[in-house]
């Protein structure tokens, strides 16, 4: 079973996270998202700490346990950073300051594509399922139940695939859904191969070099973009 060993500086935050929701009676379930679960697994030194909420948003969820944060904290505060998608900033994120850290805080949610933009013309509360499918790779999917102090593999695969020996790079979907949603994925593919040393899925391999998806590639991104993800 994968486990998480936490800083002591990580430990501190989350647990007056923890104390804050039970003081609150929230029922929503708090999850570590996508990058830090898979670098502590890795052993990766990593201070990305981002929020998964379940049926709430950032600034819900901040509304409400400031006052019992500032207990623990009293300087805990938080602000919300607006959406603009020219940015490529697709999701209003809430972040909040607490014992010295910064919390990227967001609700799990799911997503809809057009064929024009890879940017989502739809998005909604989901499940954790949901939002795990809808990330770019099964690496990137896990999450860590703050509450259950427990790794949780939505997709089935992501620790497999974190599995040191195995190495593997592949999507939580078909590639070629992932890939016709976002062909950026195709980059960050070849990125986190090439930053972990992992082998690229065969699947994959081969739905990159697709005439369907070089098509969206030039249709969907721009070079700024592009630049942006090799940099």
């Amino acid at each position: 079973m994968a486990t998480i060993v936490l800083t002591r500086e990580e430990a501190k935050i989350l647990d007056a996270l923890r104390l804050a929701i039970r003081k609150c009676d929230l029922k929503t379930e708090v999850r570590v998202a996508g990058g830090w679960v898979r670098d502590k697994l890795l052993g990766v030194e990593s201070h990305d700490l981002d929020i998964a909420l379940d049926g709430m948003t950032g600034q819900q969820f901040c509304d409400r346990v400031l006052p019992c944060l500032r207990k623990t904290d009293p300087s805990c505060s938080y602000k919300v950073i607006k959406s603009n998608p020219e940015r490529s900033k697709h999701l209003e994120t809430t972040k909040l300051e607490i014992l010295g850290g910064e919390l990227d805080v967001v609700n799990l949610r799911s997503e809809t594509y057009s064929n024009d933009s890879r940017i989502p013309t739809s998005m909604k509360f989901g499940t954790p399922s949901e939002d795990a499918y809808r990330r770019d790779l099964t690496i990137n999917s896990l999450f860590y139940n703050v509450a259950a102090d427990k790794v949780e593999d939505f997709t089935g695969r992501g620790l497999c695939a974190m599995d040191l020996k195995l190495g593997k790079i592949r999507t939580p979907l078909p590639p070629l859904v992932t890939f016709l949603d976002d062909p950026l994925r195709v980059l960050r593919s070849i990125r986190f191969a090439a930053r972990f040393n992992f082998e690229l899925d065969e699947e994959l391999e081969c739905v990159a070099s697709a005439d369907s998806v070089k098509a969206a590639f030039e249709t969907k991104i721009t070079r700024e973009r592009i630049s942006q993800e090799v940099e």
